[in-house]
């Protein structure tokens, strides 16, 4: 038979052709690529490609080309090879409408990259680090360099990789399927850093057609665009090897000082134009650069970071993701951002980082309905979706889903060094009902409102991250009464190291934003904490939060004139700084921003001008290095060793005194507050130790500006039975401010 009449035979069925050119065959390596028949006795080779912007398609093997025939008006071509070569390595190279050609490896011609090793613990949900094979990277296969490529679209009925490189056409590369585990994958030869590109998918369900950005991107295009970029994490050389091996450690121990600045990177501070106008962000590079310098000098041990995972909306803070795996393209590219965690680091800076595996976006271009069904988020609305927030919820009862998330928590724990991660929304994740009307939620399978499934996957990713990276850190948002946050799973607990005190946060400010007059009727707001101080391990935060949405600013909050605002705040931060727990303040708290904070603008850096102002900054950073030096306020932080009250009851006079105490217990501190305007001269407080009490910091010196109303160094106690102690001293407090003695060791 002739090679003409074989041809025919060889050609691929009109059916399969018009799947491909409709971009709706299941199985495009079934067809494209190179495939070998034997016919009357002969082996033929055939090479099949589907180039539509292809006027001429040749494939080339070593000094021979041969001609490809076009089969399909919409741009398939066939080429066949007789006799077929054993081993046959080729490339393509297309002839355009406007003659221009190119060279290239054809994607068709090579084998699967993930192994069914890989495969399987996807599908099982126990592949911890999925990004490293999800997603895009940069790879050489068999010599030649270029892109792989896999998503998981379990429902799809084809995929495709798109970008500039097929003009956006969905039908040019579309992807190899593993029907078992619904992932797809393909190496594009060629492709290298920078390149944008998508997930084209076409559903099973409806004729469903949607493109993605990649799940597992480790970059984005700056918004309003909205593709992924091929990154390579792998290129920044890190200069933390002594941070990570002795400073991570015992900076992160609860039994080190954790004094924490949150920070928002797009408004801390802002570059101005040439007319003075707050107009763009600083990238990663400026930021690193300004910084840190900042957060050392000002003594703080951690900054921890409002979300950095790729979001669209400015207004959202980063708390509502489309991109877990690629930090914002805000400020600038991943290496950037390593720079600024490398230097933090270099600087014995911690960086926690917001993280947010409650709920995502509901954007186009993410997670949402991603392969035309409920993939990643729970089908039923009553479980699904949050409608104060307008997102998603992830849906915890998939392994996939589990493995997307506790891939990302380590992904970032991994790739970019951070030290702990503040896990965002925490009661909303741990109760069906949350927010929830009567008839808007539906109960476990025990009739009750706890999501078991989301219970599982907190302590799951609890035990993962901290199996892989002992030294880091967990923290929960956490607004409930839900018992053993910050217990370990064995115990039935969580998993967290620290919980936010949402309830102290609460209690001291509507105490704060009291006039003083009425104070004594609301004391127990100050005093009630200790009740559950030690329950938990606990972060008291007065975070970003607090400060927007009408709330007002920290100093605004404050009642009385201006200067009675100054001493209320610097009052209530003493009181922070020496309560049981690691502290956490947001950016602009320490300079007594007037305005409430507003993520499209600076902080009001120029008000430092103002001596008030100044003023409270260097309170802030004494309080800090007192903190950080004095292992009475930070050591013993989890139990009643660490802590005693001298009076906490004096509500007639706002009034409250306490010791703090470290591991030796000869290493005492005395706190005593005052809550009103009124000095109060000569009040007694019963000590159980003899000696001369130091005053080693009181909010009220000229240099804070305070009064200057104090003890002159400090005073000796007497023989006078005080509060069930055997002495007491007779101490001057200042007005609405906190002072500190160091007590004597005893003898």
């Amino acid at each position: 038979m002739t090679l003409l009449a074989n041809r025919e035979k060889l050609r691929l069925a009109p059916e399969e052709m018009d799947a491909l050119a409709n971009g709706s065959h299941g199985d495009p390596f079934g067809a494209l690529g190179p495939h070998r028949y034997k016919l009357d006795g002969e082996e033929y080779l055939v090479v099949r490609a589907f180039l539509p912007a292809a006027r001429e398609v040749q494939v080339k093997s070593g000094d021979k080309l041969y001609l490809a025939e076009k089969a399909h008006p919409e741009g398939l071509f066939e080429a066949v090879i007789e006799p077929a070569p054993a081993d046959f390595v080729y490339t393509m190279v297309q002839t355009d409408a406007g003659d221009s050609v190119a060279e290239f490896y054809d994607p068709y011609s090579f084998g699967p990259i993930l192994t069914d090793f890989d495969l399987h613990l996807i599908q099982e949900g126990t592949h911890y680090r999925t990004y490293e094979k999800l997603g895009a990277h940069l790879k050489e296969v068999n010599g030649v360099a270029g892109v792989a490529f896999a998503v998981w679209a379990p429902n799809a009925q084809r995929v495709s990789v798109i970008g500039d490189f097929n003009r956006w056409d969905g039908r040019v590369h579309p992807m190899r399927n593993h029907p078992a585990q619904g992932i797809w994958e393909i190496f594009l030869p060629g492709l290298g850093e920078g390149t944008p590109y998508k997930f084209e998918i076409k559903s099973r369900i409806d004729d469903y057609l949607v493109e993605k950005a990649d799940p597992y991107g480790f970059f984005s295009e700056i918004r309003p665009n909205t593709a992924s970029k091929v990154a390579n994490l792998d290129a920044y050389q890190w200069q933390d090897d002594e941070w990570l091996t002795n400073g991570r450690p015992k900076s992160n121990s609860l039994e080190s000082p954790i004094s924490i600045y949150e920070v928002h990177l797009g408004s801390w501070r802002r570059r101005w134009n040439a007319a003075g106008h707050d107009e763009s962000y600083l990238t990663y590079r400026e930021l690193a650069e300004q910084l840190v310098g900042y957060v050392k000098e000002m003594g703080y041990t951690h900054v921890e970071l409002l979300p950095l995972a790729e979001h669209p909306f400015d207004g959202s803070w980063g708390y509502q993701t489309t991109g877990y795996y690629a930090v914002t393209s805000r400020f600038g590219p991943p290496q950037e951002f390593m720079y600024l965690v490398d230097l933090c680091h270099q600087n014995n800076i911690g960086v926690f980082l917001d993280w947010v595996p409650a709920h995502f976006a509901k954007d186009r271009h993410g997670l949402g309905y991603f392969d035309g069904t409920h993939l990643y988020e729970h089908a039923d609305p009553r479980r699904g979706e949050h409608a104060d927030w307008g997102t998603l919820i992830f849906n915890f009862g998939r392994n996939e889903v589990r493995n997307f998330l506790v891939s990302n928590a380590l992904f970032w724990l991994d790739k970019y060094h951070i030290d702990g991660l503040r896990v965002d929304a925490v009661a909303s994740m741990l109760y069906l009902d949350y927010s929830r009307k009567e008839g808007e939620w539906i109960p476990n399978v025990y009739g009750g409102r706890e999501n078991l499934e989301a219970i599982d996957f907190i302590r799951r990713f609890n035990e993962v991250v901290h199996l892989e990276h002992p030294a880091i850190l967990t923290s929960a948002e956490e607004s409930t009464a839900w018992p053993m946050v910050t217990r370990p799973t064995y115990m039935g607990g969580l998993g967290f190291d620290l919980k936010w005190n949402m309830g102290w946060m609460h209690d001291v400010l509507e105490y704060m934003e009291q006039d003083p007059i009425y104070r004594r009727y609301h004391h127990d707001k100050l005093t009630f904490s200790l009740m559950y101080a030690f329950s938990e391990s606990f972060i008291l935060p007065l975070s970003h939060d607090e400060i927007v949405h009408l709330k007002k600013s920290m100093l605004d909050k404050m009642p009385g004139d201006t200067w009675q605002k100054f001493a209320n705040l610097r009052a209530l931060y003493g009181y922070m700084f020496t309560h049981p727990g690691k502290n956490l303040l947001f950016m602009g708290d320490e300079l007594g921003q007037w305005k409430e904070w507003n993520e499209r603008e600076a902080l009001q850096w120029e008000l430092l001008d103002q001596p008030s102002h100044r003023g409270l900054q260097q309170y802030v950073r004494a309080l800090n290095e007192l903190y950080r030096h004095e292992p009475a306020l930070h050591e013993v932080d989890g139990s009643w060793e660490g802590f005693q009250w001298l009076e906490s009851r004096d509500n007639e006079n706002s009034a409250l005194s306490f010791l703090r105490r470290a591991k030796d217990p000869r290493n005492e501190l005395l706190i005593a507050c005052n809550f009103t305007p009124v000095p109060r001269h000569n009040y007694r407080i019963g000590v159980p130790r003899a000696g001369y009490y130091t005053e080693i910091l009181n909010s009220d010196v000229a240099e804070y500006w305070g009064s200057n109303a104090g003890n002159l160094g400090g005073v000796a106690s007497k023989e006078i039975e005080w509060g069930g102690h055997p002495y007491s001293i007779g101490v001057t407090l200042p007005p609405l401010a906190v002072v500190i003695f160091r007590s004597p060791e005893p003898s």
